[in-house]
């Protein structure tokens, strides 16, 4: 499912028109992002859990070259699914 099949599925659901779907659509992962910006977590009880995890820098190696390369500490979104969705997927 793309973001534009997602717009097309709330614009169904609401009987909003597309633009406003659009805009439900956009606020919502917007409002992920910053929360994550910010540190927060991010929990939709039933759904799952957005989190950061810190990943510590570390040598790499480049596979074309095989020389060392310094890869700098960074933040990677992290979801968890929470037990409904696993549940409802396996059913």
């Amino acid at each position: 499912m793309t973001k534009a099949d997602l717009v097309e599925a709330v614009a169904a659901a609401t009987e909003l028109n597309r633009r406003s779907s659009e805009q439900v659509v956009t606020v919502f992962f917007d409002s992920i992002v910053e929360s994550l910006r910010r540190g927060d977590k991010v929990e939709l009880r039933g759904f799952g859990t957005f989190r950061l995890r810190h990943r510590r820098a570390r040598t790499g190696r480049n596979p074309k070259t095989g020389e060392s390369v310094e890869v700098p500490a960074k933040a990677v979104p992290f979801f968890k699914p929470g037990k409904d969705l696993r549940r409802l997927v396996n059913s």
